[in-house]
């Protein structure tokens, strides 16, 4: 395929191009287009220049918009769905690592060879018809065309769609008529994109709605379900409440998906997979014989307890650091360096991973089972999960926040939330670790993009807003003023003076201690140096606040 390719078909080629594609610097100069038509007015044009206006009305589609969960509920469906013979595709966003992680065919992501084929195919219709009045796309309205392009060339029997942020105005929202349609948990998230209340941004979403489509929610607040409703009614639709999945109901089995609140996002996902069986006339061909009714079809427990999502409730044990040793030294002469990942940056999705990070290292520690049985990073081998549960006797575990958020966040909440909900369970963090990312709003990048090891004039004014407030909950008071001595950077370390207080005060018994590091590799480097000196401890560290940054660690662990 590769030689049907333009010469400036490399890969990180078309990286430039997409990132090209990126009109604002942040996400609050968005504004203006979110709230208008032209948006979709724009997409229905692009697609017609592709000639995919008649392929997308035939994808079997099931679209779903969402605050929280929506990525859980479009993965565990497509592995239901992949289960049940079927061809699928997934898109979803934002990716972690690398942009294909948004299209997924039959359960893995596109080939690069398949990536750039379909990129330069749309890339050059487009570019071709470009007009003072009709631009380029955006970056999500150009993967949202891609997706389309993938999807219908590639044959799917079914395509779920994620959609990027709100419904109505979404690039996504040019499907006229999905299958069926979902909306998962709502809460307070864009706010300065989608309205200040529940009920605007609950508009927004079930802006997705469409006639003569059936349509499926979760349990909500009354503000939001409300608003659903009266959409349903409008268009004269039948709407049903998903109910949480019951345990009882997977024989057994565990979710591929961590949490409690995954309960929520399966049982919406198995509505949507049967109204979609059925509606395609698959229901009754694939269960002629029928099954009981408390009782889940075995390829939808399939789907159920294999689906994975990275940086959603995910669990990777860092062999760097064991693998450290050399062959002098005894097989316990290292930590163990655990990372929690979780992108939750609303509220409601921060209470959540607290109740997981919670629940997973709480007590019996549990969480080491989770290496075999939950989301566990697949590189992750059964050789790790045997050195973990050896050293479970002899070593004593601390927890570590590794955090930042995007500015339009609110820490003020979000802090709180985390820290209550842990503190619950008798879980308590010994120290918060404040870092910048690596990756920028304004540039794509893949897993050997190199990034900016600029630390010396990286803006860490955000960082130590982040840390003040964190102390400010914690003991009632800011930190100490911290002076310009501070902030300057030991040139030869790349790290804060403070940095030998802080590492030396790791293993007593002083809790609720942060810092700001100057870089994530410096911060990672930095844990990991702490388990090598410390043969007896094991920490645990809970990533949070930004799928960014948890796309970012995931980067660089790997490496």
């Amino acid at each position: 395929m590769r030689n049907n390719l333009p010469q400036s078909s490399s890969y990180e080629s078309a990286l430039e191009a997409l990132s090209s594609l990126i009109t604002q610097k942040s996400r609050g100069a968005m504004v203006p287009v979110i709230r208008s038509k032209t948006k979709l007015e724009r997409m229905r044009k692009y697609v017609e220049i592709l000639d995919l206006e008649e392929c997308v009305k035939k994808l079997k589609i099931i679209h779903v918009a969402g605050t929280k969960g929506k990525g859980s509920t479009c993965t565990f469906s497509e592995a239901i769905l992949r289960e049940c013979g079927l061809r699928t595709g997934l898109f979803t966003s934002p990716h972690l690592i690398d942009v294909r992680e948004r299209f997924r065919i039959n359960g893995l992501d596109i080939s690069e060879d398949k990536f750039l084929h379909y990129f330069w195919a749309c890339w050059r219709q487009l570019k071709e018809s470009v007009t003072e009045h009709l631009p380029m796309p955006a970056l999500f309205q150009f993967l949202t065309l891609l997706a389309f392009k993938i999807f219908i060339d590639e044959e799917v029997d079914v395509a779920i769609i994620e959609v990027g942020l709100g419904g109505m105005y979404d690039s996504t929202n040019v499907i006229e008529e999905p299958i069926v349609c979902g909306i998962t948990s709502l809460g307070m998230d864009h706010m300065e994109l989608l309205g200040n209340s529940l009920s605007q941004i609950a508009s927004h979403k079930a802006g997705i709605l469409k006639p003569r489509v059936p349509a499926f929610t979760v349990p909500q607040l009354p503000e939001a379900m409300d608003v659903i409703q009266k959409k349903a009614r409008e268009l004269m639709i039948p709407l049903e409440v998903a109910e949480p999945l019951d345990h009882k109901k997977l024989d057994g089995l565990k979710l591929g998906m961590s949490g409690d609140h995954q309960l929520v996002n399966s049982g919406l996902a198995v509505s949507l997979c049967k109204c979609w069986l059925q509606r395609t006339g698959n229901w009754e061909r694939m269960f002629l014989n029928g099954f009981k009714a408390a009782k889940l079809p075995d390829a939808f427990l399939r789907g159920l307890s294999t689906a994975n999502l990275s940086g959603r409730a995910q669990i990777v044990y860092d062999c760097y650091a064991s693998s450290f040793n050399s062959s002098t030294q005894s097989e316990n002469s290292n930590g163990d360096l655990i990372f929690y990942l979780d992108g939750a940056h609303s509220p409601e999705s921060m209470g959540a991973c607290a109740n997981w990070f919670s629940s997973v290292v709480k007590g019996n520690h549990k969480s080491l089972h989770c290496f075999s049985a939950e989301n566990v990073d697949r590189d992750s081998g059964n050789d790790d999960v045997k050195v973990l549960q050896e050293a479970e006797s002899t070593k004593f575990s601390k927890q570590i926040l590794l955090f930042n958020c995007m500015e339009m966040r609110d820490p003020e909440i979000l802090f709180p939330r985390l820290v209550n909900t842990c503190a619950s369970s008798g879980v308590h963090f010994s120290k918060a670790l404040f870092v910048p990312t690596m990756s920028t709003y304004s540039k794509v990048s893949s897993s050997n993009s190199v990034t900016s090891s600029d630390i010396i004039n990286k803006d860490l004014s955000w960082q130590f807003n982040l840390q003040k407030l964190w102390e400010k909950i914690m003991h009632g008071k800011e930190p100490d003023s911290i002076s310009e001595k501070d902030l300057k950077l030991d040139h030869e370390r790349g790290l804060p003076p403070l940095y030998e207080e802080f590492h030396s005060s790791l293993s007593d018994n002083k809790f609720s201690g942060s810092a700001v590091m100057p870089s994530l590799p410096l911060a990672i480097n930095w844990l990991r140096d702490c388990v090598r000196e410390s043969p007896s401890i094991r920490l645990q560290v809970l990533v949070t606040g930004s799928l960014h940054l948890v796309g970012d660690v995931l980067k660089l662990i790997k490496r």
